[in-house]
Order: C-alpha cells, then structure tokens, then sequence
C-alpha cells in the first residue's frame, strides 16, 4: 500500500508539472501569438488617431481591461486622443504635463507604475450602463523609444493582470512605439513634402511672374532687355560660385567631424588598452616579485634570476602602457596642467645633472648656453615641461655617436614663432641642438606620428616606442607652445621648444592652485615638511632624501612612521623625495641632506650608477646611505655593495622596520659620524630574512579579495599570505557582500572596479548602507587610471585607491597603515 501510495503522488506530481509546462507554453503561445497579431494590425496605417482606436479597441478587452486610454506626447504635455470604456465625466482632464499625476510621472521616469494591491477607493470609476464599478488593478505603461516618450497607455480592470499580461503589455510596448515612431516620421515627411510643392508653386508664380515682367520689358526697350539678360547670367554664375563653395565648405566640415571621431575612438582605444592590459600585468608582477624573493629558500639563484628578468621586463611594459596613457590623456584633453612660477636656473640645475653624466659617458661635449634677454622665471607646469625637455635631450644623446649637444635657450623672434605660441605673448626658444645621424626632411613630419621612428626597419640600430616627440609635442600644446624640427641626415638635428613666459590663462590658475587638491600624495609630503619645519628661516632643518621608482611609494611613507616619530623632539626635518636616479642628482646638485634612503631596486641599476657618481663628489662622501632592497640581490651586485662599505657610510637593509629605526637614528644623531654603521657580512647578505608564521603584524588579519580575474586573485592570495593574512575570495560584487555577511571577522576589503553583475562602485556603496560596514576599509584596487577614476572610488565610499599593476610592498604598506598594523 505504501508503494502504491507514492506511486500516486509520483502521478500526481508529474500530472501538475504537465499541467503546469502546458499552462506555459500556452501562455507563451497566447504572447506570441497577439503581438503578431497587434503588429499586423497597426501597419499600412499613417493615421495616429486611428492606431490608437485599433490599439485600444483591441488591447483593452486582450488583457481583461475595463478602462483604457491613449495618450499621445505632444511636446511638454500628454494629450487623450483614445480611450476605451472612457467615464463620462466633463471634468476629467484630458491633458496632463510631464510629472503631472501617473500619466505624466511614468512619462518622466519612463518606467511602468502598476497599482495591484490597495487601489485606494474613488480614483478610478468604470462606468456601465447597470452602473459604476470600481477597478482592482491599475496600470500605466510609457511609450519609448530611443530614450523619447511618445505616449502612454493607462489601463485598469476589475481583476489583476496576470504575468503573461504584464510580460505582453511590456513587449506590446516596444511594437506601439516603433510604429508610433514611423508614424510620425511619415507625417513629417508628408508635411515636408507639402511645403516643398506649396514653396515649389510659389517659385513657379513668381517665376511666371518675373517672366511676363522681362516680356513687357522687352517690348518696350531692347536695351534693358540685354543688361537684364546679362544681370540674369551674373546672378547664375553667382549663384553657382556660392553653391560650389558650400559645399566646399559643407565636405570640410564633415571630414573635420570624421577626424574628431577618429581621433576621439582612438584616444578611447588607447584608454580602454592601457586598462586592459594593466589587468594581466598586475598578476603577473606580483607573483614575479614574490618569486624573486624566494620566501620559502627554495628556488635556486638562477630561478630568481629569471623571475627578476621577467619582473624587469614587465616594469618596462608598465612604462610604455603608462606612456600609452599619457598620449590618451592629452588627446582626450584630460591631463592635467599645474602651472607655477619656475627659476630658469632650478631647471639648467636639473639639466646639468640629469644629462651632463650622460654625455660625459659617450664622450660628448654638452652645453648648456643661456642668451641675454632670459626672463629668470616662466610661468609654466614644471613637471611637464622637464618631461619635453628630457624626452628631446635624450633623443639627442641617444642619436648622437660623437661631437656635441647643445641646449640655447634664447628669447624667441614674433617673426620666427609659431602663429599659436605668437598669440600667447612674449616666448623663449629652447633649442635642443645635435651633431647627430640626422633625419630626412620628409620624415621630419613623421616621426612626431605615435609608435613612428625615422628607421622604421627591423634591423634598426635605435629602438624605443616614438611615442616620446608624439606626447612631447601635445604636451607642448598644452603649454601654449609649440615644437618645430630641423634636420640634415649625417650633420645632426635641431629641436626647437617655443614657450610662452607667462601664458594669459595660467596667471588665474597658479595663483589659485593648491598641490593638496592635485595630488593627495603631495599633499600628505607637504604636511609632513609644514609639520616638521620652523616658521623662521633662521633655523636650518636636517634634509632626508628619498629616491624610489615613483613618488609617494612605499619607502616614502617609512620614512614619513620615522618622521612623525621625532616629531616630539627638537629636531626639525625636511623629508624630499626624488623618482630616480637623474631626479636625486638634480636635487644632490643644488642642496646637501642629511641622510639619503636609496631604493636599490631602481630599474637599470640606476641605484648603482648614483652610487659611482656620488663617489666622485667630495661633498657627498660623508652623508649616510640607507640602501633598501625588497629583493635577492645578485652575487656581482652584492660584492659592488660590499666593496663600498669600506669607504662609505652605507648600509644594506631588507626589513621595512629595520629602515624606519635606522632612519630615525641617522635624523636623531648629532653628526652623522656618530652612528654606528649596520656592516652586514657577506654572508649575512646572501640571506634574506624570510618572514615566519606569527612575525608580520597583518598575521591572523582577515583580508576579502574581490575580483573577478582569477590570475589576479591568486597573486594577492599568494602575497597576502606570506604575511600570515587570512584571505576569503569572491568573483563579483553580489558574491563579495554575501561573503562579507557570512564573515563578520573580514577586517579589509580589497575591491576591483570591472566586474560583472555588480561592479565595484556598486558593492562598495551597498556595504557602506549598512551600518555594521560604515567604518570598514576598503580599498580599489583597479586598473582604470584615468583622470577622475579615483575621485569616482572614493565618491562610492572606498577609504582607498591603489593602480593596477600592483606594487606589492605598496600595497601592503596601505593594509598596514589602513589596519594600524
């Protein structure tokens, strides 16, 4: 009995789930079926009033309605132009504005309203010739396409609509509107049509006209017939010039409009690239980065060899992606321009230093020549303009196999100067002058083309991107300058920068800029200086200078948690930062400092080369130099290090809190003799401490990773976990926040942007809504760079915002600093 018994149920379940997949498909069925049938219905039609007494002479009893009304948009207002079961009620209005009660709020917010449950009593009465009835559902639907309103359906009946209703009064929607649409484009053409006879008859009169008024003319002075015969062909032949150069003028305007399209979609391109390979990039530093650390001892010396081969290569792809991005960002007019009064002679210092060691390296004879006239400051961005500068002096050293070059720096004649630099006042010439290989003068044009070298070959002797002259001379245009080229293959080249002393619309902007708006980074160096720095200039701060990769990185804020340590004493301290080697000479060159902390891990081993330039300074041979270095180091680099000790004050360090004491005993001491230097042996060198279970201060921490990108999400496990972090995955927003619930103990968020289902923005805005989660960190971590990317993250509620690809000690350090470890 019991097997009989589940036997039955086993029917009966199967019986409702046919009755129920037949239910289905009729309903689907009915859906496709009457939206065939309503389309067939409104085409060959051109009359919209007539439409719409089909649609709702149809619609209404399709879907159960008792009510139904058509009204059609009309510019600001809707207006009832059908109606079906219509209440006989003189004052019922039969117009409404936009946002004027449900007609007009659906027409605003082009979203349907449906009233299903609780229709309040009396707003709406169907009237019948037994009585009055009051409907149960009531339901509003926009007509849109293309984001335009061109109506709204209102119906109401005394039963609910069922879902098969809603779905074919959604899709119905769609159809109405396209034919709505077509409709109307039909009448305007109609009335089109029909001003063109009316004006084409008009034209026809007078031209009948003016023709019986040259007859009577004729007959009655042969003379004026000839001069009016005459005047008529002038008139013509004016008439043809005028149309001839419209349409000049037309074609010229639409070419101008397909060359701003172009380049917009290319600038976007360029954009859209740099994020996407930033994305791949990120994992693939990261995990090159923690390889060549070789926490775990073991991987054998050439192993990490070719993981810093492959961390270097990617470093450098990460210069051409952020060269890439530089060139959109000017072509998208996005890059920022900071003007401010610069000294002419900061930047001949930054010139000497940066290129002087350069040339005297290929045995080149540099000069830097200065004429009389030189204003002593121009009003100009600095970065920017050391940034043309470098990029044509390199072009110069790196193209030059012998002989000179030369940088003239002059006033510049109106009669030499480019119209659009003339107009922006007085301007100096910078001329980058060079005995070099030369270029061909039609390729003089070319090679300021992105991605185009004057040899274009294979087997070029020269490499490099051309990006360098195409950002140079956007950048100049910013500026209010402009860039010219001479050049006489196998005698060399001439680069010439125009720039404007004092551009009219920077003098508004440097007066009211503000680095902290600019640059939060900048903003956090300068508090830290105002902090540590006396009002009065008669007191003489000690100088610490930082030389890493980048500004504002992680050795940047280890010496910022030694700074704000002695922040208490007496001691008043400069801290300046410097991103490679060239920068830190050009700064050496014009002040002293007290202690130096030195990124050995500058690309190039430009670590190393500081090192030998500052050997040959007497003046510089007794600052101590912190060398830190996050990385194994080589055998031939080690024994360079090593071999320096002996005659140095420098000190190799491989533990962020080791650099922080040491730093705040060099800036604490009396006379930088009176520290003891760290001497490592060698063999203490070869070693770099690995980070056990329970020593780092993020141990036991628990970090959630969102992003959807698995390779991603295996390079920020792996190195959040050799710091002992917990880490908990999740592949979208929507799973991040269900994670971030089921984990109550998650102490920090790292949350990507381009996600699919619900992206970043989104799932940092949902968890900032509950209030358990108003004070959790979370920081972006994104590949999108652009201009306004991380205002945007911070708007949605991130407390942080880190750059694809991710430096992973920078990275940490922002955990640390975010969870007070």
């Amino acid at each position: 009995e019991g097997e009989l018994a589940d036997l039955k149920d086993n029917i009966n379940s199967m019986v409702k789930s046919l009755r129920e997949t037949t239910l289905a498909n009729e309903q689907q069925d009915w859906l496709k079926s009457n939206l065939a049938r309503m389309s067939g219905l409104m085409q060959g039609h051109r009359d919209l009033t007539v439409v719409a007494e089909l649609v709702m002479n149809e619609l209404a009893p399709l879907v159960r309605a008792q009510y139904g009304a058509f009204f059609l948009a009309e510019e600001s207002e809707l207006k009832l132009i059908s109606a079906y079961g219509y209440p006989a009620d003189a004052d019922r209005p039969v117009r409404f504005k936009m946002g004027e009660a449900l007609i007009g709020q659906a027409a605003r917010s082009r979203r349907t309203i449906a009233l299903t449950e609780d229709l309040p009593s009396g707003v709406i009465t169907i009237d019948s010739g037994l009585g009055k009835i009051e409907p149960a559902s009531l339901i509003v639907l926009p007509v849109v396409v293309e984001e335009q309103v061109l109506g709204v359906i209102e119906l109401a009946s005394v039963q609910a609509f069922t879902p098969v209703h809603r779905a074919f009064l959604e899709q119905l929607m769609e159809t109405i509107g396209v034919n709505l649409n077509t409709i109307v484009a039909n009448s305007r053409t109609d009335e089109l049509l029909k001003e063109s006879q009316r004006l084409a008859a008009e034209l026809q009169a007078r031209s009948e006209e003016l023709q019986s008024q040259q007859e009577e003319l004729q007959r009655s002075n042969a003379e004026l017939e000839e001069k009016a015969t005459l005047l008529v062909r002038q008139n013509q032949d004016i008439e043809a010039k005028n149309l001839e150069i419209e349409q000049a003028r037309q074609e010229l305007e639409d070419r101008a409009q397909q060359l701003a399209l172009a380049s917009k979609y290319k600038s976007e391109f360029l954009a859209n690239m740099s994020h996407e390979l930033r994305t791949p990039l990120n994992s693939l530093l990261i995990l090159a980065q923690l390889l060549a650390q070789n926490h775990t001892r073991n991987l054998t010396p050439k192993q990490v060899e070719y993981a810093g081969i492959i961390h270097s290569a990617g470093s450098d792809l990460l210069q051409l992606i952020n060269d890439i991005l530089d060139l959109s960002k000017v072509e998208a007019g996005k890059m920022d321009i900071s003007p401010e009064w610069v000294p002419l002679r900061r930047l001949l210092d930054y010139v000497e230093a940066t290129f002087r060691p350069m040339t005297t390296q290929k045995s080149l004879n540099f000069q830097v020549v200065t004429a009389p006239g030189v204003p002593a400051e121009l009003l100009t961005d600095d970065s920017r303009l050391r940034q043309v500068l470098r990029n044509l002096l390199s072009n110069a050293v790196k193209f030059t196999e012998s002989g000179s070059v030369e940088l003239r720096i002059e006033p510049a004649g109106q009669a030499e100067m480019p119209p659009s630099v003339r107009a922006n006042g007085a301007a100096i010439a910078l001329r980058v002058v060079d005995t070099g290989i030369g270029i061909e003068e039609q390729q003089l044009e070319m090679i300021f083309g992105a991605f185009q070298q004057a040899d274009g070959t294979t087997s070029r002797k020269y490499g490099g991107t051309g990006l360098g002259l195409s950002i140079s001379r956007e950048i100049a245009h910013l500026l209010g300058g402009a860039i010219t080229a001479q050049s006489t293959p196998g005698q060399g080249s001439a680069f010439t920068l125009y720039l404007p002393v004092a551009h009219p619309d920077f003098e508004e902007r440097a007066a009211a800029a503000e680095p902290s708006a600019a640059d939060p980074q900048a903003a956090r160096h300068d508090e830290s200086v105002k902090a540590h720095t006396p009002a009065s200039s008669a007191v003489q701060p000690r100088r610490l200078l930082v030389i890493e990769q980048r500004v504002g990185g992680l050795l940047s804020l280890v010496a910022e948690s030694a700074v704000t340590e002695l922040s208490g004493t007496s001691e008043t301290i400069e801290l300046v930062t410097a991103a490679g080697g060239q920068e830190a000479a050009a700064l050496l060159a014009t002040e002293p400092c007290h202690c130096i902390v030195l990124d050995l891990d500058l690309p190039e081993l430009a670590a190393y080369q500081l090192l030998e330039a500052m050997d040959g300074d007497p003046a510089l041979a007794a600052v101590p130099v912190l060398g830190y270095s996050n990385w194994r180091i080589n055998p031939q680099q080690e024994r360079r290090l090593l071999s320096r000790i002996q005659d140095r004050p420098l000190e190799l360090l491989f533990s962020l809190d080791e650099l922080r004491e040491r730093i705040a005993l060099h800036l604490s001491a009396d006379q930088p003799g009176d520290v003891v230097p760290l001497i490592r042996s060698e063999a203490a060198a070869e070693v770099v401490p690995v980070l056990e279970e329970g020593q780092s201060s993020l141990a036991g921490r628990t970090v959630l990773v969102v992003d959807d990108d698995t390779r991603n999400l295996l390079a920020l496990t792996s190195m959040l976990e050799i710091h002992g972090v917990n880490v908990l995955h999740a592949e979208n927003g929507r799973q991040g926040i269900d994670t971030l619930v089921a984990h109550p103990e998650t102490d920090l968020v790292l949350m990507d942007v381009m996600m699919p289902e619900m992206d970043g923005y989104a799932a940092t805005t949902a968890v900032r809504a509950m209030p358990q989660y108003a004070e959790l960190p979370i920081i972006m971590v994104t590949a999108k760079a652009m201009p306004g990317d991380q205002e945007k993250s911070i708007a949605a509620g991130a407390s942080d915002y880190v750059t694809k690809p991710v430096d992973a000690d920078h990275l940490i350090g922002r955990i640390r600093q975010w969870l007070n470890a």
